[in-house]
């Protein structure tokens, strides 16, 4: 139990090394009560280590996740819950007997959010949420990042916003934020330069409304701004590119031989007593 001063003293000596400093990357709170977050709350502070806190309301339709970096975003105790600030038992909130209720599919849906940013925490890519939360009822999610409160009641926080504040008019911040901007600019500029698709394998073009009217009219229009490109082989002897075929035969490249094989004949003339008869004839001879 952490919430002890023995448990606290033991969840410390698991997150140290030996010489104080923190062995771990992050921290990932999946606790279900606010005494537990704010004992996580103040063993990261005291170590200045950053971790993800999670939760799932108690009627079970909404949550949350929440990166915290000491100094640089609101701790645990900058913006507390109303039960917190309000210095409320919470054990008094809950009746004997009654447990709060719970969605495995909201549940899995906030473990889903808190493992997607953890990896991208982690392994350096995408946009990292510093708060995101999901609303079951209206499938809404709501992102922020809460900055932290310079009259928070822990003095820890308030000593590692005075050194973030430190860190950013050091000539080291400086050159990280010159770093990020340069490497940024580089990522577009090779994005601009490197084409959409390489291999065009099916000879498809993006071409301005009166260049596919134009193609249009010798059959190679495909749609509102996409062209089969014109060739010498897929529009003077009628073939496609390789992996393309027409669905049906084309007029102006079947000859009259074909199209005679291909014909239906359908007389007008016969009664109704010879089609039956036709029919009667056909069932006989699978019959026999």
């Amino acid at each position: 139990n952490i919430c002890t001063v023995e448990g606290f003293d033991s969840f410390l000596k698991i997150l140290k090394h030996k010489d104080g400093t923190s062995r771990v990357d992050l921290i990932l709170s999946c606790v279900d009560n606010y005494e537990a977050r704010m004992v996580i709350n103040q063993a990261a502070l005291e170590m200045n280590q950053t971790w993800m806190e999670s939760g799932v309301s108690e009627d079970a339709v909404s949550g949350h996740i929440q990166l915290l970096v000491p100094g640089e975003t609101a701790c645990f105790e900058c913006a507390p819950p109303l039960v917190v600030a309000s210095g409320i038992d919470e054990r008094s909130l809950k009746r004997e007997g009654v447990c709060a209720a719970s969605l495995p599919t909201t549940m899995g849906i906030v473990a889903g959010l808190l493992v997607q940013n953890t990896l991208k925490f982690l392994l350096n890519f995408g946009t990292v949420s510093y708060y995101l939360g999901y609303s079951a009822l209206k499938d809404f999610f709501p992102t922020m990042k809460l900055k932290p409160n310079h009259e928070c009641t822990n003095s820890e926080c308030r000593k590692n916003q005075d050194r973030y504040e430190a860190y950013l008019g050091s000539p080291e911040a400086a050159a990280v934020a010159a770093e990020a901007a340069a490497a940024e600019a580089e990522a577009e500029a090779e994005a601009e330069q490197v084409p959409l698709h390489e291999d065009n394998q099916w000879s498809i073009s993006v071409c301005q409304e009166e260049e596919t009217e134009e193609l249009g009219s010798g059959g190679g229009s495909r749609g509102s701004g996409l062209a089969v490109a014109s060739s010498p082989a897929s529009t003077s002897n009628g073939l496609l590119p390789e992996g393309l075929k027409f669905a049906m035969p084309i007029a102006s490249f079947v000859d009259e031989g074909t199209l005679k094989s291909r014909s239906v004949i359908v007389q007008d003339e016969e009664s109704l007593d010879d089609l039956m008869a036709q029919m009667q004839s056909l069932s006989g001879s699978c019959e026999s």
